[in-house]
């Protein structure tokens, strides 16, 4: 079996796994699992610039608010169905992403990520500020209404864990395709080496760009479809946390993997879970897990594996 045949295989494992867990997994963890999914897809779209391109961001907040609140603010304003509005948030955050990298990509490397992470502030005071139309400190609840998508009703379990399972999938093929092919080559290839690659033909200004869009797309798909699937839209979202977040669950399970972001948030949601209900210092153990992985697997789990086992893995 080729390299690609394997990758696409273990991917539709995964998938089939995923999916089958619902059936045996009480509706604690059948949730968790929803939230997890959605995570995964906006750390996904990190990866696409980080782990694939180079681009370290602190600004990825700003792209997963933006589509929690390109999704939030029509239905609440405007009563819209929850199908635009969930185009909507997915426009917002690739739309604002395109923005962004217009001005913050004539930097590089620190620059950048200083840039990137003022950007997310400023979104995030705006949100404060504009308070009567976005519910600033407090939010928004999304209404009942606007949670109903083809006839179902986004909040209950299995529609919740269905849909997220969806955009899970597509999110996850998606993005194994992209990086197979000759464009997601070249995104590796300005990785590992910019100047070179402009010395080949490529402009490093326009793939980087075009890799943030897709990027904020992701983000924006994962904001719109985490306040729909959960009912709530809330400035918190646009917080540095929400820029750290993804960054961690990628070097936890590997940059520049596909499969790397859900193992990612797998791992650190259940570890923040568990060890939570033990001690209130769970974020020492979060860190003393993470020490640990800079120490012995510095390119993270599948990232490691990769170098040492299984090299065709994408």
């Amino acid at each position: 079996m080729t390299g690609g045949a394997k990758a696409w295989t273990l991917h539709l494992l995964v998938l089939l796994a995923v999916f089958a867990a619902q059936f045996v997994l009480p509706s604690y963890h059948e949730t968790n699992l929803a939230r997890i999914m959605v995570l995964a897809v906006f750390a996904m779209g990190y990866n696409i610039a980080f782990g694939y391109t180079g681009l370290l961001s602190l600004g990825h907040a700003l792209f997963f608010a933006a589509g929690m609140y390109g999704m939030g603010l029509p239905v609440w304003h405007l009563e819209w169905l929850s199908m635009p509005a969930l185009i909507a948030g997915l426009l917002a955050g690739g739309a604002l992403a395109g923005a962004v990298g217009l001005l913050a990509l004539r930097t590089a490397g620190v620059s950048f990520m200083i840039v990137t992470l003022m950007f997310a502030q400023a979104g995030y005071l705006a949100l404060l500020y504009l308070n009567t139309w976005t519910g600033g400190d407090e939010g928004f609840v999304v209404a009942r209404t606007g949670r109903v998508l083809f006839g179902f009703d986004l909040s209950t379990d299995t529609p919740r864990f269905t849909a997220a399972f969806v955009l899970f999938a597509a999110a996850l093929l998606a993005c194994l395709w992209l990086v197979r092919s000759p464009f997601g080559r070249v995104m590796v290839a300005m990785r590992e080496n910019e100047e070179r690659s402009r010395m080949l033909g490529f402009d490093p200004f326009r793939v980087k760009l075009i890799a943030l869009v897709l990027s904020g797309l992701y983000a924006g798909a994962a904001g719109a479809a985490y306040g729909m699937l959960f009912g709530y839209v809330g400035a918190t979202f646009a917080t540095i946390q929400y820029s750290i977040l993804p960054m961690l669950y990628v070097l936890l399970g590997g940059a520049g993997t596909v499969l790397g972001p859900f193992l990612g948030a797998l791992l650190m949601f259940y570890l923040i879970d568990i060890t939570s209900n033990y001690t209130d210092a769970y974020l020492f153990v979060v860190g003393a897990a993470l020490v640990g992985l800079v120490l012995f697997a510095p390119k993270g789990i599948l990232g490691t594996l990769r170098e040492r086992v299984w090299r065709w893995l994408p």
